[in-house]
């Protein structure tokens, strides 16, 4: 099949967007793929339905990952599944948007919840039996607000910024015992969470401008970086934070 044959993924958040890339790419290179959802199941059926026609194996998981008992399920199923875990992607995240003085409690604790905490919690769990195996591939999603505090999103700047920390700590920790972990930033991508932002002519056109390839990044630019993290070609990558952003952090 290709890259990832024999190989088993988590893919949270994924029946849309960038997770949805990511998830039918990993499919296409042979690897058996669980499409973990929170609320969109049409969605995640219609990514499942693109890697099965294609030859691949795939199931959707319903699964809300700022809850543990969800996670524990999650995994759950694909042993079950599957028998194993080599994979995971840790893809799902919220934002939400308002000036840093006005910005509610309650967003913030929402945003760090799922964004950072949920990515822990799934981190530790996938890794016990990777760490026992002695092999094993933790990519997790970071965002060019991992390195720039970005506008009105304090919390998700403040949970990418985390991520790419955390993700260089578990390397750390884990990199000499045959598992890997690292992260991908993407730049601004054509995907519904920036959906406001490409309505938006003025700062479409402000974002275009500085992007030297001169356009939108899409989720397939993303997966691409993906297949290679999850494969054997970054087995000696430990601790990376791969920025995919059509050269935006160059400029």
């Amino acid at each position: 099949m290709g890259k990832l044959a024999g190989q088993v993924a988590v893919v949270t958040g994924a029946s849309k967007g960038i997770g949805a890339g990511i998830a039918k790419a990993l499919g296409a290179e042979g690897a058996s793929v669980v499409v973990n959802y929170s609320s969109s199941r049409e969605g995640a059926d219609r990514v499942v339905r693109e890697i099965t026609a294609n030859g691949g194996k795939a199931i959707a998981v319903q699964g809300d990952v700022s809850k543990q008992a969800d996670i524990t399920r999650l995994f759950e199923t694909t042993k079950k599944a599957y028998g194993k875990l080599n994979i995971l992607v840790n893809n799902a995240g919220i934002t939400r948007r308002a000036p840093a003085i006005d910005f509610p409690v309650a967003a913030w604790n929402e945003v760090l919840d799922t964004n950072l905490t949920s990515l822990f919690r799934l981190c530790q769990q996938a890794a016990r039996p990777m760490l026992e195996r002695g092999s094993g591939k933790i990519i997790n999603m970071a965002s060019l607000l991992s390195f720039q505090g970005g506008i009105t999103v304090p919390a998700y700047a403040a949970a990418k910024g985390a991520v790419a920390q955390l993700t260089k700590a578990l390397a750390n920790e884990w990199s000499a015992r045959g598992l890997q972990v690292n992260a991908i930033a993407p730049g601004y991508m054509a995907t519904e969470l920036t959906q406001a932002l490409q309505d938006d002519s003025t700062r479409s056109r402000q974002i275009l401008e500085r992007i030297p390839a001169g356009r939108w990044g899409s989720p397939q630019d993303v997966a691409g970086a993906a297949v290679f993290l999850a494969s054997p070609a970054s087995d000696y990558i430990n601790g990376h934070i791969l920025v995919v952003d059509g050269g935006w952090m160059a400029r």
